[in-house]
């Protein structure tokens, strides 16, 4: 091949794809009752000429709704305080209630123990076969040993 000679590429042409305008559908004509036709005021300034025109009415701004003194958020506190203070009032009584419970308990358990270590004492301390209660002691035996008399 010749050094100043290129190889020659296809062209290749694209040709651009149209868009369709989009679609405007015209907004529907509403028949509008002419207005009254407003006065026309003149004025004298005070260097005698006078200026003459439509008169304009001032521009009224659209009431403001009164809001009200207290705001929602502070209603729904106020509220949930309440409800709180309620509910404080009953836990406080189930826990006087639980405490005095557990109380009764306590002593009821006490009081079983005193009973039943009472009825243990009584059934060590007393013999079967004397019904008089208490203690035997043969004091013969007792009076022998001391006193060394041989009979």
């Amino acid at each position: 091949m010749y050094p100043d000679h290129t190889p020659q590429r296809a062209v290749e042409v694209h040709q651009p794809t149209p868009i369709p305008p989009p679609v405007v559908h015209p907004a529907p004509v509403v028949p509008v009752q002419p207005g009254t036709v407003p006065t026309v005021a003149s004025v004298v300034l005070p260097d005698g000429r006078v200026v003459t025109g439509y008169a304009i009415d001032a521009v009224r701004p659209e009431p403001v709704t009164a809001k009200p003194a207290v705001s929602r958020a502070a209603v729904n506190v106020a509220l949930g305080g309440v409800g709180f203070l309620a509910v404080s009032g009953g836990l406080l009584l189930l826990t006087s209630f639980i405490a005095a419970l557990t109380a009764f308990i306590g002593q009821l358990i006490t009081l079983a123990a005193v009973i039943f270590g009472g009825w243990i004492a009584v059934q060590v301390f007393s013999t079967s076969g004397n019904q008089g209660g208490g203690t035997t002691v043969n004091i013969r035996k007792a009076v022998i040993k001391r006193s060394h008399f041989r009979g």
